[in-house]
């Protein structure tokens, strides 16, 4: 199993704003250095209750769009009722029902298998923490 198997925890900051932050180059890195040359699976998890992952075009906006319909969808407000930390903190605990802690994604002769516009990316509106770990899993 050692060598089908490949785990990494990275650690990021994601500041004191609600973030889109890629995280493609990191996970190429990773897969060049561990999958050396096979098809498998790179699982993309982040570990906690206020975050999450996805797939999606980066730089033309669509970043920012997201941040944007999350805020509509869910507003820091005081309707939440998990109340702790900042005002609103409650819509951070709610965000993984709607971007999955999680994405499972294709590895082809080595290389992540994304299409062309599309960036692996971690979901963070908490601004109560400014740090995240990702697990990055090499599965062939």
């Amino acid at each position: 199993m050692a060598d089908t198997f490949h785990s990494r925890v990275l650690d990021v900051v994601t500041g004191a704003a609600e973030t889109v932050l890629d995280l493609t180059d990191r996970c190429h890195d990773f897969l060049t250095e561990v999958a050396g040359g096979r098809d498998g699976l790179l699982n993309v998890f982040v570990p906690h209750a206020t975050a999450g992952v996805a797939v999606l075009e980066t730089g033309a906006g669509s970043d920012e769009d997201l941040l944007a319909i999350l805020r509509d969808l869910l507003p820091a407000d005081d309707r939440w009722r998990h109340r702790h930390g900042s005002p609103g903190h409650g819509r951070d605990h709610v965000l993984p029902g709607l971007v999955a802690p999680h994405a499972t994604l294709p590895v082809i002769g080595g290389r992540l298998a994304l299409g062309v516009w599309q960036s692996v990316v971690l979901v963070d509106t908490n601004r109560d923490n400014p740090r995240r770990t990702v697990r990055l899993s090499f599965l062939a």
